[in-house]
């Protein structure tokens, strides 16, 4: 289905601002479709030279029938109009009211004179009505056309369309309705709808049915709608609106002592276009205001409201709760500084050697999970950007190794946004495998630590993965001399999910010949293989490098891991 903007650049001359004034109508106009019952259809010529399709010439006003006795004939080609079609770029139906048009007619393209109340409206620059009813499918439908103007051109015409399978007799508030929509079709023919400049409508604006005020030109109400009256009975307000200043009257329901708007009488006086919300009696309730210029002179205002009570307090529930839930991250985070700082402290009290260096990787392990709890402390969600954990850890890890034979980790690669269920485990075990690294691989001696991160199962990190350095033989490595899986498996399983793979290579002095992780009593890599296989249900591979020096090889998936539970009785 092609964008309102799609066809306005593929058929039509406007320009780029003309297309902003139509997305500002567009994204306005159910307002219009609302108040008058009535469906709207957005036409704008085609350029000149456009090419029109066999069916296009062929095209009906819709209801129009062909040699039916007593129906108007079709009319001819009007060649005055100076176009060569139209074609229909936007669709609203009412929410008030039945559709005229059940079928989608975006994107229809018609030829000069099937539609003649529309060439008259934009060769004239005037509202066209049509004084009889016609019929389509048995429905009788009255058509009006309003020319779209923007300054003192001419963008379009907007077709609007009444279904009167349902007409009666109208009332007061019907009334009220279609008088609102008459000014707000004058507005839109003079090139004061949408408001230049005003913000654009915001989704949970105010709509016609939640409740709607007309107001005179002193910002009095001459008509409150149902739910109008009702709204402003739960701000406090229980006597009736009509010839009342809606300014003052709300102004005063929310005069609490505390500082507030000071335009806000003069906002809804009608008197500017804005939205407000306005709280009292423990009720919160959502304004906007339009003012109706018709021929250059203000004659009323258009108030719609909305109670939005239920909103905001789900709104600030949800706040609440986020902010609970950061500060709870916070406390964790200095308790486990906390821990990490007894620890130290207990580590210098001890003289056995073994015993100081088994606390000092316990503060190292408590420390990595504090930077978690941090970073989780700073975000609204549950979500980590796991680059600055690693390179934390990354420097954490490098501040330890001994000054004769300084080591500086770095990183190749993006982890990426991670869930925080496994960005806290990755982080401990990425920790311990950099700690394994320089306390086994590269004790007493130069070299090089590097972390290698890859993303995939994902068109983005496919890219990063085809394009990114990769130091040594890896599960998957592009151009790898020993890879441990086949094309058709590695597809496999980047269809099965997204994964994110991190390589801890080193030049060190390697593996030992008979080095088995299972079976290895080394409390570091049993928490690797704990943290990585059983709680994130990756996998973990340790190979010599070629040239010397070690590769670990980690793949996980980034979704959460969900082990399976108990087998059902």
């Amino acid at each position: 289905m092609p964008t309102l903007t799609d066809l306005v650049r593929d058929h039509t001359a406007l320009t780029d601002t003309d297309l902003e004034w139509l997305h500002a109508l567009v994204s306005d106009w159910q307002l219009l479709a609302d108040l008058s019952f009535a469906d709207l259809l957005l036409w704008v010529p085609l350029r000149s030279g456009e090419t029109l399709l066999p069916d296009a010439a062929s095209e009906r006003r819709p209801g129009a029938r062909r040699g039916a006795a007593g129906r108007r004939p079709e009319p001819a080609v009007d060649t005055g109009a100076q176009v060569p079609g139209w074609v229909a770029i936007a669709q609203m139906r009412p929410t008030t009211g039945p559709t005229a048009y059940p079928e989608d007619l975006v994107g229809k393209i018609v030829r000069t004179g099937r539609r003649g109340l529309i060439d008259v409206a934009w060769r004239e620059r005037r509202i066209v009505r049509e004084g009889d009813p016609e019929w389509g499918s048995g429905i009788p439908v009255r058509e009006e056309s309003i020319p779209v103007r923007r300054g003192a051109k001419i963008l379009g015409v907007i077709q609007r369309s009444t279904n009167l399978s349902s007409a009666r007799t109208p009332s007061r508030l019907e009334l009220t309705y279609l008088q609102s929509a008459s000014d707000l079709a004058k507005m839109i023919s003079e090139g004061r709808f949408p408001v230049p400049g005003e913000e654009p409508n915001m989704v949970r604006s105010p709509r016609v049915g939640d409740g709607l005020m007309r107001l005179d030109r002193s910002g009095r109400v001459t008509y409150a709608s149902p739910n109008a009256q009702s709204a402003y009975r739960r701000l406090g307000y229980p006597a009736d609106l009509v010839g009342e200043a809606v300014g003052d009257v709300t102004a005063g329901l929310c005069d609490t002592g505390e500082p507030r708007e000071e335009a806000l009488s003069v906002v809804l006086s009608g008197r500017a276009p804005r939205e407000v919300e306005v709280e009292a009696h423990g009720s919160v309730m959502q304004l906007r205001t339009i003012p109706l210029v018709v021929g250059g002179t203000r004659i009323g205002a258009i108030v719609l409201c909305r109670d939005v009570t239920e909103l905001r307090w789900r709104d600030r529930e949800l706040m609440t709760k986020d902010a609970t839930i950061r500060e709870i991250h916070h406390r964790v985070k200095n308790n486990l500084q906390t821990v990490a700082a007894l620890l130290r402290l207990q580590a210098r009290r001890l003289q056995i050697p073994e015993g100081r260096a088994a606390l000092d990787e316990a503060v190292r392990r408590v420390g990595s999970i504090a930077i978690v709890h941090e970073t989780l402390s700073h975000t609204p969600d549950e979500l980590i950007d796991f680059d600055d954990i690693a390179d934390r850890v990354i420097m954490m890890a490098g501040e330890v190794s001994t000054p004769e034979t300084k080591v500086a980790p770095k990183r190749t690669g993006n982890f990426g946004v991670l869930p925080a269920e496994v960005a806290t485990p990755l982080a401990m075990a990425l920790t311990e495998l950099l700690q394994n690294a320089l306390e086994h691989g590269l004790a007493n001696r130069f070299g090089t630590l590097e972390v290698v991160a890859h993303r995939y199962g994902e068109e983005a990190g496919r890219r990063e993965r085809d394009g990114a350095p990769v130091w040594g033989e890896w599960a998957g490595a592009p151009g790898g001399r020993a890879p441990r899986q086949g094309p058709a498996e590695r597809d496999t399983a980047e269809a099965a999910g997204r994964r994110l793979v991190v390589v801890v290579a080193d030049d060190g002095v390697g593996l030992p010949a008979d080095f088995d992780v299972e079976s290895s009593d080394s409390l570091g890599l049993q928490i690797v293989r704990t943290l990585i296989v059983g709680e994130l249900g990756g996998r973990l591979d340790f190979r010599a490098r070629t040239g010397g020096g070690t590769e670990v090889v980690v793949d996980v998936p980034i979704e959460p891991h969900h082990r399976p539970g108990p087998p059902r009785p």
